[in-house]
C-alpha cells in the first residue's frame, strides 16, 4: 500500500518517511500542492497525509481533488493549526482524521494502520528490521531473503519487539503478549526464551540484536558496521 506525505518541513519529512517505511509501508513525500497534484494525477494512494501551510496554499485544497480521483485514499492532516475551528474545517473539507504538531511518530503510524483497515485493498505489510521481514498475514519469516523456522513463542516475542524497534519493551508487556494470563512462569521462561532468540538471530546473519534493559525490560536494535565485531 502506498502512501503520500505533502510536508514541506524537510526534517520532519524525513523523520515521518523514515517511520512509515520502517512500518512497511512505501512513501512518496512532495512538499507543495502542485507536486501534490502531480502525485495524484499519477500514482494510486491509499492513505494521503497533508500539511496545511505549504509554500503554494492550504493543503486542505487538496482534498476534493484526491476525493474525485481516488474516494478510497484516506486522508491524515497533519498540522500545527490546532485550534478547534481549524480542526473543524480541515474534517469538514473531507479529511478522515486531524493530527496536530508536534505528535508522537508512533501515535501517527497507529492512526495510519487504523486507516488503513478501512482500505478495500488493505493488507498487513511485513515487518521490517535489519536482514528480517516477518510476513503478518502469513506468519513467516525470511532473514537476507531466506527463510527461517522459529517457534510460536519465539515468533511472539520478536514481532512485538520489531514493532516497537529501538525502544525498550517491558517485560509486564512481552510476558502478556507471549503466555498471556499464565504469567506465573514469567520471569524465568521469559529470559529463556529472549537468551534463545537472541542466539538465533546471532545464528542467522538477522542484523539485529537484542539487549537488555536492567530491571525494566529488553530492546531490539539494527547492528551498526562499528559494533561488529572483526
Amino acid at each position: 500500500m502506498r502512501i503520500l506525505l505533502v510536508e514541506d518541513h524537510a526534517a520532519l519529512a524525513n523523520e515521518v518517511v523514515l517511520r512509515i517505511e520502517r512500518a512497511g509501508y512505501e512513501v512518496d513525500r512532495v512538499d507543495t500542492i502542485q507536486g501534490a497534484v502531480e502525485a495524484i494525477d499519477g500514482c494510486g494512494y491509499s492513505l494521503a497525509l497533508l500539511d496545511r501551510r505549504l509554500p503554494d496554499g492550504d493543503g486542505v485544497s487538496l482534498i476534493r481533488r484526491i476525493r474525485a480521483r481516488q474516494p478510497a485514499t484516506r486522508i491524515l492532516i497533519l498540522s500545527a493549526l490546532d485550534a478547534v475551528d481549524d480542526k473543524i474545517d480541515g474534517l469538514e473539507a473531507g479529511a478522515d482524521d486531524y493530527l496536530t504538531k508536534p505528535f508522537s511518530l508512533d501515535e501517527m503510524i497507529a492512526r495510519i494502520r487504523a486507516h488503513l483497515r478501512a482500505h478495500p485493498e488493505y493488507r498487513s505489510p511485513a515487518l521490517q528490521l535489519g536482514a528480517v521481514s516477518i510476513d503478518l498475514e502469513h506468519r513467516l519469516v525470511t532473514i537476507a531473503n531466506r527463510p527461517a523456522q522459529f517457534s510460536r513463542r519465539e515468533l511472539i516475542l520478536l514481532e512485538t519487539l520489531v514493532r516497537r524497534a529501538n525502544r525498550v519493551v517491558s517485560r509486564e508487556i512481552l510476558a502478556s503478549q507471549i503466555y498471556g494470563h499464565d504469567i506465573s512462569v514469567m520471569d524465568h521462561a521469559l529470559t529463556s526464551l529472549v537468551s534463545r532468540l537472541r542466539a538465533r538471530l546471532a545464528e542467522l546473519g538477522s542484523g539485529i540484536e537484542i539487549h537488555s534493559a536492567r530491571a525494566l525490560g529488553y530492546i531490539i536494535r539494527e547492528i551498526n558496521a562499528t559494533d561488529q565485531k572483526p
